[in-house]
């Protein structure tokens, strides 16, 4: 059965993008697993920064905002893979229950 999984990046638009398929391996499921991963990497990258800035004292304004803002959009990348993700786990389960 062919479930749409929603995909790392939105139209340019803003609008989520999702890809029907059956076949974990193809190129596009291939390529959205690579950038999940680079987000990911991305997002701990981004932690570290911020927590650096938030620990530093004579941090200004400027510094504090640019950290706060990359949070959040790596938030936003972590959350939508975690939709992704959890989606394809219960249409997993949900299959495996199947007689």
């Amino acid at each position: 059965m062919t479930t749409l999984r929603l995909l790392p990046w939105t139209t340019p638009e803003g609008k989520p993008c999702y890809l029907s398929t059956d076949n974990d391996e193809s190129r596009l499921s291939l390529l959205a697993d690579d950038v999940e991963a680079a987000q990911l990497h991305s997002g701990e990258q981004v932690l570290a920064g911020a927590r650096a800035v938030l620990a530093d004292a004579k941090a200004g304004e400027r510094a504090v905002r640019f950290a706060l803002t990359r949070a959040a959009e790596s938030l936003g990348d972590a959350l939508r893979i975690a939709a992704s993700r959890g989606a394809r786990i219960q249409t997993t389960e949900t299959e495996a229950s199947r007689p």
